[in-house]
C-alpha cells in the first residue's frame, strides 16, 4: 500500500483520517496474505479519499502564492516600511 504525503495526511478531517488509517490496515493485511487483487481495490479507495485534502494543500500553496505576489507588489511600490519586511 501505498501512504499519502505527511503534508496531505495533516489536512486530512478526523474522519477522513479514521478511515485513511482503517483502509491502510486493511490493505497491509491483504498484501500479507497476497492478496494483491483486493488490496489494488482498496488503494484505490484510498486514492479516492485523499483527494479533497490534496486539493486542501493546492489552496494553500496558491494562497501562499497570491500573498508573496501582494508582498512583491508591495514592496516594488514603496508602500511597506524598513520594519515591514521581516
Amino acid at each position: 500500500m501505498r501512504h499519502c504525503s505527511v503534508q496531505v495526511r495533516g489536512l486530512l478531517t478526523r474522519d477522513e483520517l479514521d478511515r485513511y488509517n482503517a483502509l491502510m490496515e486493511v490493505g497491509s493485511f491483504l498484501e500479507s496474505q497476497q492478496r494483491y487483487d483486493l488490496s489494488y481495490t482498496v488503494q484505490k479507495e484510498v486514492d479516492i479519499l485523499i483527494l479533497p485534502a490534496i486539493e486542501r494543500l493546492k489552496e494553500k500553496g496558491r494562497e501562499r502564492d497570491r500573498a508573496t505576489e501582494l508582498y512583491l507588489e508591495q514592496k516594488r511600490l514603496g508602500l511597506l516600511d524598513e520594519d515591514d519586511e521581516d
